[in-house]
């Protein structure tokens, strides 16, 4: 019988304080508090979207601005996902995943490669002012690559509202997460021909 997938990671410096743990075979359960409404909101997609069970606590100089901690709770859930990959041996390693919302358009591929890479894609639009938004995503999703080992490609072809392309990115990078960590009784050990990642 496998190991349980789960890892529990903490973070602790002068600018945030989080704790975070994750069950990648989960049902997207939830409890999520980053002291902000939208980001939560995302993290929940997230969960819920990717059949993770997901705990976040995290506080933050949020009178400063949003970037510590959106960046460090990156940098925490990039930990946790590659302690409970283990070794990555039996996955699937890629998943691919295409998610509409509204007029969004969000493609999401990964690789659970063990070699970190961003590319990121999004539709110029104008600014909806708020403290959330498409470049602090980015930061999110670059902490987490770098963390967790990830190929991440993230692509938004179209959309005209930035609440609807941050969603769908949030809602398909569960979905492909998820694709790619499964297991794959074909995949003995390591899927890579060298033998390795």
């Amino acid at each position: 019988m496998m190991d349980k997938r789960i890892s529990e990671v903490g973070r602790k410096t002068s600018e945030t304080q989080i704790s975070l743990r994750i069950n990648l075979d989960g049902v997207g359960q939830h409890s999520v508090a980053t002291g902000i409404g939208f980001f939560d909101h995302m993290l929940t997609l997230f969960a819920v979207h990717g059949f993770f069970d997901l705990r976040v606590d995290a506080r933050g100089d949020l009178d400063v601005d949003f970037h510590h901690t959106v960046e460090d709770i990156g940098l925490v859930l990039g930990e946790a996902i590659d302690k409970a990959l283990g070794d990555r041996k039996g996955i699937k390693r890629y998943g691919h995943i295409v998610t509409p919302m509204d007029d969004a358009l969000a493609a999401v591929s990964i690789d659970l490669s063990n070699r970190p890479y961003l590319v990121y894609n999004l539709p110029a639009i104008p600014s909806t002012n708020t403290a959330f938004d498409q470049l602090l995503a980015k930061e999110f999703f670059r902490a987490l690559a770098a963390k967790g080992g990830l190929n991440l490609h993230i692509n938004v072809r179209y959309g005209e509202n930035d609440h609807h392309i941050l969603e769908s990115i949030f809602k398909a990078f569960g979905r492909a997460l998820s694709e790619a960590a499964a297991l794959d009784d074909r995949v003995a050990g390591i899927r890579s021909s060298k033998g390795s990642l």
